[in-house]
């Protein structure tokens, strides 16, 4: 595994990091959940990402990554990293969502509780809440630090003015901002546009999660919508109307240039990812050991020639 620095700090992260937003939760098999987990720490993926909500239901992820550490993972703490998130719908009341003081100390408390660690070595805040003061969420957040619940603080999916703001709040009270999440893959180029200066201005580390784009970014939809793939469910960030006839060749356009590269779409997109400068990694998910192990080859592919990314800027902007 490959490692770098996370903005300017002296933390590591690997490239690729271990996300258990899906196939890690209540309704899923633990005994694979773990296999999945305990590969990956052998793999030199030390980074495990969680937030309160993951499930479903909402918190099971925290409770079986919990598990996992009792199960093996604990005699390893000080080799791993492990961040979780608050600011999505956790409970019932008007205090269960938001970026409230009330909610995200509720919700730290309850995560450690639930996975049995001590500290987060990162904690987010999981997206900006402008029925919240900024300078309420960020106090709270600062405080999670000072009171060593958590050594570093994040923040995901920010517009780029109250990220800046949220920075030099925290400044002010010596505690930097580490890192910043946020959607990012070939065909969501947002951060591109929006937070590349913001992020080097701050020095701050950049970690994106769908990097595949819910799945259309492999051969899953070439020829058709599976019966058992995320767009053919009724919910999901996936639907059936995104699998267009223009979206379908864009994917086999940009497969074809995979396979001349001796690489899958899925493949492909994360070593895309992985050589912008701006980025110290990438969460995937995994729903298999296998799965994860093809992910993993993407670190170690040839890197792009300029007329492959030419080829792909072509296809996708």
């Amino acid at each position: 595994m490959k490692y770098r620095f996370c903005g300017r700090s002296g933390l590591q992260l690997p490239v690729i990091s271990l996300g258990m937003w899906h196939n890690f939760g209540g309704v899923d098999s633990y005994e694979n959940a773990r296999d999945i987990a305990f590969h990956a720490f052998e793999k030199g993926v030390v980074h495990f990402d969680l937030a309160n909500n993951y499930g479903p239901p909402p918190g099971s992820a925290e409770e079986n990554f919990g598990k996992m550490m009792r199960d093996g993972l604990a005699t390893h703490r000080d080799e791993i990293i492990v961040s979780s998130k608050a600011g999505h719908l956790m409970w019932d009341g008007p205090y269960g969502d938001g970026s409230s003081r009330k909610y995200i100390m509720a919700s730290i408390n309850q995560s450690l509780r639930r996975t049995g660690l001590e500290y987060f070595d990162i904690f987010y805040s999981h997206r900006y809440n402008p029925e919240t003061p900024l300078e309420e969420t960020v106090q709270a957040l600062v405080d999670i630090v000072k009171q060593g619940k958590a050594l570093y603080i994040g923040l995901s999916k920010y517009p780029v003015d109250k990220a800046m703001e949220a920075c030099a709040m925290m400044k002010a009270q010596n505690v930097r901002c580490l890192i910043y999440q946020d959607r990012y893959n070939m065909l969501v180029r947002r951060p591109e546009e929006q937070h590349v200066d913001f992020l080097r201005d701050e020095q701050l580390g950049f970690i994106a999660f769908s990097p595949l784009a819910q799945g259309l970014l492999t051969n899953r939809y070439l020829n058709g919508i599976p019966v058992d793939s995320r767009a053919a469910r009724p919910s999901g960030f996936l639907h059936r109307e995104d699998i267009t006839p223009e979206m379908v060749d864009k994917i086999s356009r940009l497969n074809q240039i995979a396979l001349s590269r001796g690489q899958s779409l899925a493949q492909m997109a994360l070593s895309w990812l992985l050589a912008k400068p701006v980025v110290t990694s990438v969460i995937v998910g995994a729903s298999s050991v296998r799965q994860l192990d093809d992910s993993l080859e993407a670190v170690d592919a040839p890197d792009f020639t300029t007329d492959e990314l030419s080829a792909i800027d072509s296809i996708i902007l």
